[in-house]
């Protein structure tokens, strides 16, 4: 006679059932929502609420050990539950507090509970697992000089969390990171407590957003960092993070924030979120990142030679626009990405064109001359060639930054000054906290245009060449034209 507690008879009921379910169902497979330039990205069948995830980092060589917690909703009946998730070992998953199988197929970590899922049924996921900074280059952790950040554009943040890791399914986070002592930990919103100290020195530092986020904007910072508190207008918390060694060399570029913001406010309305700040991290990345209430930028953009104050100033400022334009209405798919980039280029542009330092129409006429040659080697602005394989951020092409800003000259030009600023503002604030869609941003157009644009829009959104600018009839972009500067956007900004 074998005796066991009604505990471990149940854990076994689990495994058998596990066992026969997996005996009748065919081989994991990945799965997507279908996005056209990520097919293989996002998942079907459940809609997250919110992430839990605890991290503990020891140093840039080690994987940090990891918990991931998921709180979803089921949209569908499901046997399975597809995850985005690679580059980590997992430990073991539990689905709604019992134990589930769990597999790799592809850069997918496919579930099997215990029971088949209903539809409109709560999911709690845990999954205990690793999360690896070392040497991929291919996106999720960057290491630093003194630790860690994240830079999760586009298709990353699996790489170090599992997730539903696409922006169409956006959710609520919090973050718990233990360091070891002297390091520095932070993430995207608010302190959700006190820093708490551990045994041997460690220390927990815990994190929430207040507003929903998209996996591909989630930051978590550790290193030997100070951490720089301000106010901005209205009471808005300014909170800037850089390395410790840095902070007086810096704080010239950190006091320049508040009036950035009020610039953004007069132009778009109200910040979006809970607080802002700047991530300045020493690493090399060869791009700026609008993590949400956190913008990550490299060491070298403030200290390197070679870079005048109004071209630096105009790179945070097209940063914090994308707090509003991507973070705040976020892309309904990847193919969307132009009104994130389009957006914070247009808001770049025009601050710098108020500097007295780049006039906009002389940026919009370069960028026109050289449009179809940048449509002919990205594709359209609404409808970008994928990136090719291993090039991970080669869908940030110039026809999606200054080629994409274009249109939103050319759409002024068209309906006039004061209709195209309702319409910035009406859509920051119709879809603030959501996703939208290009057909959404045409839609709202015309209703403040007092008429249909899709047939003015369209060629400019689509076409294989650049449709005659509104105003500008000498405007050309002949194939053979000599090709003008670059654009800042397109040359500092090889940026996500």
């Amino acid at each position: 006679m074998q005796l066991t507690s009604p505990r471990l008879r149940a854990a076994l009921l689990a495994a058998a059932s596990l066992t026969l379910v997996a005996a009748v169902l065919p081989p994991p497979k990945p799965l997507g929502i279908g996005d056209r330039l990520f097919p293989e990205l996002g998942n079907p069948g459940y809609d997250v609420l919110s992430y839990d995830l605890s991290l503990t980092y020891k140093d840039n060589l080690s994987p940090l050990d990891a918990v991931t917690v998921i709180e979803a909703r089921s949209l569908e009946p499901m046997e399975r539950i597809n995850l985005d998730f690679t580059h980590g070992k997992v430990a073991s998953v539990e689905v709604n507090g019992q134990p589930a199988r769990f597999e790799s197929a592809g850069e997918d970590l496919v579930l099997t509970p215990a029971q088949p899922v209903a539809a409109s049924t709560p999911l709690h996921i845990t999954v205990r697992h690793t999360s690896d900074p070392r040497g991929r280059g291919d996106g999720g952790w960057v290491p630093t000089e003194d630790g860690l950040a994240m830079a999760n554009q586009a298709d990353a943040a699996h790489r170090v969390f599992p997730c539903n890791d696409h922006p169409a399914d956006k959710a609520w986070f919090t973050f718990r990171v233990t360091t070891p002592p002297g390091l520095t930990a932070v993430a995207n919103g608010v302190p959700g407590a006190l820093p708490a100290a551990r045994a041997g020195g460690a220390t927990v530092w815990t994190y929430r957003t207040l507003h929903p986020m998209a996996t591909e904007l989630a930051q978590v910072s550790i290193g030997r960092s100070a951490v720089v508190h301000r106010t901005g207008p209205h009471g808005l918390p300014l909170r800037d993070v850089v390395p410790e060694a840095d902070r007086e060399k810096l704080e010239p570029w950190l006091k320049k924030t508040a009036g950035h913001v009020e610039w953004m406010e007069r132009h778009v309305g109200r910040y979006p979120f809970e607080n802002y700040g700047v991530l300045i991290a020493r690493a090399k990345t060869g791009f700026e990142l609008e993590t949400q209430t956190l913008s990550l930028f490299e060491h070298g953009l403030f200290t390197g030679e070679g870079y005048p104050e109004w071209y630096v100033e105009s790179v945070m400022v097209h940063e914090l626009a994308h707090q509003w334009f991507g973070d705040s209405v976020t892309p309904r798919t990847w193919s969307d990405l132009w009104l994130n980039e389009g957006h914070a280029t247009w808001y770049e542009a025009l601050y710098a064109d108020g500097l007295g330092k780049y006039a906009l129409e002389r940026r919009m006429r370069e960028a026109y001359q050289r449009s179809d040659q940048w449509r002919a080697a990205g594709g359209a602005p609404a409808a970008p060639k994928a990136a090719a394989p291993g090039e991970k951020i080669g869908l940030f092409r110039p026809v999606v930054y200054d080629g994409a800003a274009l249109i939103l000259y050319a759409l002024r030009q068209e309906i006039g000054a004061e209709a195209f600023d309702r319409v910035e503002r009406r859509w920051v604030a119709e879809h603030k906290d959501s996703v939208a869609s290009t057909e959404d941003f045409v839609r709202l157009a015309s209703q403040e245009a007092g008429r249909d644009l899709g047939a003015f829009l369209e060629p400019w959104l689509y076409g294989t060449t650049t449709p005659a600018m509104p105003g500008h009839p000498e405007w050309s972009a002949p194939a053979t034209a000599q090709a003008p500067p670059a654009a800042p956007a397109a040359a500092a900004a090889a940026k996500p």
